[in-house]
């Protein structure tokens, strides 16, 4: 099966039906589900990444995990907040598969962030740059969870970067949307560090598949029909990947309760705009949390209208949840 759309939504609006109508029976590490082999998709606009839809919109659980990979972590404590789920897979509180570890220590010595920049800087069209995930010893001692992602291939061609992933397993529900998201964030990132602007995003599962809870909701994204295209802005110029300790002590701030400006985290107002995102997953996930009357503000604050709209409907999810709370007390 062959996809190709400008972005995210373009691809599920096609792959769901085809999953929910041809989807062959058989059952994964989660239970019953409905898998399609050989799953190939290309995106020609990786910016809009975040779908519009009402259930599959996640930029803040998303942008939870891209900070996970970015800081090199393998920890329950700092994901689970983002991804509850993700406590079903710790082992004593480490996650065997987390990808951080093995994009910045592989081995426990691999940086292949900076082995592919270093290599496609001596040669742009090198067909080597490739970041693996998945590791031999996976499958030789057994544990909950181990990389879906197989590997990450960086291709710069006339001044474009394109990058191909491989999957072995990928949920098209619930993982899909965030591999999406954090991939090609991945991928302007390095574009950004190279100087060259952003390509194509190509990515191949060779198990799609949906579990049978989810099918429902599934069919409920079909049902809300096709999302008008819109993407993210295009990142500054630089090394975007010398901004990871500046989100990761502004998540570890926010986290702590403590009320900041993004600005005074950094003047570049697409940087800014991704700690303000921040700020709202956690003034609307805890109640009485800091900053929650603060929206109102926080939302003019945002330099980009795109995510205005996550702001409004994570705040009215809230509401909703908030009025359930208190008409059962």
């Amino acid at each position: 099966m062959y996809l190709c759309g400008e972005g995210i939504d373009e691809i599920l609006i096609e792959l769901y039906p085809l999953l929910l109508a041809g989807g062959v029976a058989n059952v994964g590490s989660r239970g019953e589900m409905r898998e399609e082999l050989g799953v190939t998709f290309r995106m020609t606009k990786p910016r809009a990444r975040i779908s519009r839809s009402q259930d599959r919109g996640k930029p803040f659980s998303a942008l939870g995990e891209l900070l996970w990979y970015l800081g090199g972590l393998n920890t329950l404590e700092f994901i689970k907040e983002y991804i509850p789920d993700y406590a079903e897979d710790a082992e004593e509180g480490i996650l065997a598969g987390a990808y951080g570890p093995r994009i910045h220590s592989m081995r426990g010595s691999i940086n292949q962030l900076e082995n592919v920049t270093t290599l496609l800087k001596a040669n742009s069209t090198s067909k080597r740059a490739v970041i693996q995930l998945y590791d031999a010893a996976d499958i030789a001692v057994h544990h909950k969870e181990i990389p879906c992602t197989t590997a990450l291939q960086f291709i710069a061609r006339d001044g474009r970067l394109h990058m191909s992933t491989t999957m072995r397993s990928n949920d098209a529900y619930k993982g899909l949307p965030h591999d999406v998201f954090c991939f090609t964030m991945l991928q302007e990132m390095m574009a950004t560090r190279l100087g060259l602007d952003l390509g194509e995003y190509i990515h191949f599962a060779s198990s799609m598949h949906v579990y049978d809870g989810s099918i429902e909701a599934m069919k409920q994204y079909v049902r809300e029909g096709h999302q008008k295209t819109v993407q993210m802005p295009e990142m500054p110029p630089g090394d975007a990947f010398s901004i990871t300790d500046i989100l990761l002590r502004a998540e570890g701030e926010i986290r702590a309760g403590k009320k900041i400006s993004a600005a005074d985290f950094s003047s570049e107002h697409y940087w800014a705009d991704i700690i303000r995102l921040l700020q709202v997953f956690w003034a609307t996930k805890r109640r009485n949390a800091p900053g929650f009357e603060d929206l109102t503000e926080l939302k003019a604050e945002f330099q980009d209208d795109v995510y205005r709209a996550y702001l409004d409907r994570r705040l009215k999810t809230r509401i909703l949840r908030d009025a359930k709370i208190i008409g059962a007390v």
